[in-house]
């Protein structure tokens, strides 16, 4: 792999189970598929919108490049293990046939080894096989990358639902996507530019106030939209009012608190107390219900996530 960081962080992020994917991507298996093929426990995404756990690729197209250092992240970020790098000193992209086909080669390689465990439902493996769904969502900003609405248009044009996850710093990329995704998510992880410069850690100038830009703009996108609160315990887990008010900005399809896992690199930076229970979660959520006038319509209790909507179902973009 061809690139401008040490060539330590590339052997720590193997250790990680990251596949690496040309120069700046990255596959990695999420926990879910893990849990559905071996112990039939699927992500809340397919119990929200339908998305098979088992057909969904967790990929990202910036894996070391962010305009934020948010300290509840999981991804390695510069100075995190005594290895430094400009991580917004962004590389010369891939193209983006060669991201799609590194990503389905890499999630194969992953599937591979559950061809061999007695415990793997095989008819689930099958179906595995041939991926429908990506999360554009692993680490780092993916907006970052110029060439993204081609890569969303590359997944579609395969049969792909595209999930995409921003942290909303850069409104003039996701203002010139040249193809929408399936779902867009917006992660608003504070309800006020202290709280914000505190847990999101911004590296660029006037991140907050591009952070409102971009819900602003929210309103203007065709697909189902998401904020998408990652609740930390004693630090952003307040204020619901002025989330709501973020909120009415955007006009989200959606709400989404979820809590904080300690887990990935975020361990350097935060502790287990910082993991909310599912009942804070969920009290959290009421709040938000109460300020915005969204309603509860779905929750998962095992991966401490509440959906919220106007709508009185989720919309479902596959049968689960």
């Amino acid at each position: 792999m061809e690139t401008m960081v040490p060539l330590s962080l590339i052997q720590a992020l193997k250790r990680q189970k990251y596949h690496l994917v040309g120069r700046h991507s990255a596959v990695k298996r999420c926990r879910w598929l893990h849990e559905t093929l071996i112990h039939e426990k699927p992500c809340y995404k397919q119990k929200f919108f339908g998305i098979k756990t088992h057909q969904c690729i967790q990929m990202t197209p910036a894996l070391l490049y962010c305009t934020q250092k948010c300290l509840f992240c999981w991804r390695a970020q510069s100075g995190d293990i005594g290895i430094t790098w400009d991580e917004m000193k962004l590389p010369k992209w891939d193209p983006p046939e060669k991201i799609l086909e590194g990503s389905i080669k890499a999630q194969l390689k992953i599937l591979s080894g559950y061809k061999g465990n007695q415990k793997t439902n095989l008819e689930k493996l099958k179906e595995a096989l041939k991926p429908r769904h990506v999360a554009i969502s692993l680490t780092g900003e993916p907006t970052l990358y110029k060439p993204l609405g081609e890569l969303i248009q590359a997944f579609h044009k395969r049969g792909f639902t595209t999930f995409l996850v921003s942290n909303g710093t850069t409104p003039s990329a996701l203002a010139r996507l040249s193809e929408e995704p399936t779902q867009l998510y917006i992660s608003v992880c504070a309800p006020d530019k202290d709280t914000f410069k505190k847990v999101c850690r911004p590296q660029i100038p006037k991140a907050w106030e591009k952070l409102e830009e971009t819900l602003e703009i929210l309103p203007s996108f065709k697909c189902p939209t998401v904020i998408r609160i990652t609740s930390v315990r004693k630090l952003n887990m307040r204020n619901a009012e002025a989330y709501a008010k973020l909120a009415e900005k955007a006009n989200p399809t959606y709400i989404e608190p979820k809590a904080y896992m300690h887990v990935g690199f975020s361990r350097l930076r935060l502790s287990y107390e910082n993991t909310p229970s599912y009942k804070e979660i969920r009290d959290f959520a009421m709040q938000l219900a109460e300020e915005t006038g969204y309603n509860m319509v779905d929750e998962s209790e095992r991966s401490r996530v509440v959906l919220l909507s106007r709508l009185d179902k989720p919309i479902r973009f596959a049968d689960g």
